[in-house]
């Protein structure tokens, strides 16, 4: 019998198709090795600050204000002023930068005036974080008259991660595949129903990932909140923001003093006494802690977002 001999050009195609499996099988391998060796680092890093702050992790510790005594100093104003600051951050960033986002995607013209724009929101997420707190003590505790406020540090950190935001919210937009916005158009939807009711629900998932990269960062943010006047040592709350009486609601407290608990760690840190530091570590700890809980509901409720578009 002939025996017909392979086509070269057929076997080089294998094993170049051969060649890019092992590679691809290499870089997924890579990619889990390194994502193994941070997660390491980040578990030996809280473990270590769990460790040293063992002694002072308790109830006490919590519900305490700062003293010049360690044994007897707490985190209670820290921890408030930090959720406070977080709450107006998320209610300022979110909705100014997924609009912003979403006109850029859907409405702004193709010219040389938004091309100016993405460029200067993309090289704005790389400034430095003192830049934002010089800018916000101009702008808002001199010119605002905001003063050294929980409402001056919520809008500077929106500041801070507006640019974030609006990046991450365009590429979840973007991936939204076109042929759903066609066949809205199709139906005789509007573009705003079509932005409204399918583009944004369906990009929920990416806007929220944006919001956790974003709050992560800063909830530890520590330079600008120095900047515009945050107190060191402070024994008191602010205002609660509900009240007893019609109409059950304050926002006195926005105007209020406050300290957060990256001061709170950096002020314990620079004292000379051991036991200062083992309430930083213990800070350090609880923070981190207040992280993931905020990162755990964001990803719940995106999850319950992508649940409810697959229904």
């Amino acid at each position: 019998m002939a025996v017909v001999a392979e086509d070269p050009s057929l076997y080089a195609i294998r094993a170049g198709v051969l060649r890019r499996k092992l590679l691809d099988k290499a870089f997924v391998i890579l990619g889990l090795l390194v994502l193994v060796a941070a997660l390491a680092v980040l578990l030996a890093l809280f473990l270590d600050l769990v460790v040293q702050g063992a002694p002072r992790l308790n109830w006490d510790f919590i519900t305490s204000y700062a003293s010049r005594k360690p044994e007897k100093a707490g985190i209670l104003a820290a921890w408030v002023g930090t959720s406070l600051v977080m709450v107006v951050t998320a209610c300022v960033a979110m909705p100014i930068g997924v609009a912003a986002a979403i006109y850029l995607e859907e409405y702004a013209p193709k010219n040389w005036f938004t091309a100016i724009i993405e460029i200067n929101v993309t090289n704005l997420a790389g400034v430095p974080s003192i830049i934002y707190g010089l800018l916000a003590l101009g702008l808002f505790v001199y010119k605002f008259n905001l003063g050294q406020s929980i409402a001056a540090a919520g809008l500077t950190l929106a500041l801070l991660i507006l640019p974030i935001v609006i990046v991450a919210t365009r590429e979840a937009v973007r991936a939204v595949p076109r042929s759903i916005r066609e066949a809205a158009y199709a139906l005789g939807a509007t573009r705003w129903e079509v932005t409204a009711h399918h583009v944004l629900p369906y990009s929920m998932g990416g806007v929220l990932t944006g919001m956790i990269i974003g709050l992560s960062r800063a909830i530890g943010e520590t330079a600008p909140i120095i900047t515009i006047g945050a107190l060191s040592f402070i024994a008191f709350l602010p205002s609660p923001p509900i009240t007893g009486e019609f109409p059950f609601l304050s926002f006195a407290w926005l105007k209020d003093a406050f300290t957060a608990m990256p001061i709170q760690m950096f002020n314990w840190v620079s004292r000379p006494d051991p036991g200062f530091r083992i309430n930083a570590a213990a800070a350090g700890a609880i923070l981190l802690g207040m992280t993931l809980l905020m990162n755990g509901v964001a990803i719940w409720l995106r999850y319950r977002f992508r649940k409810k578009i697959n229904w």
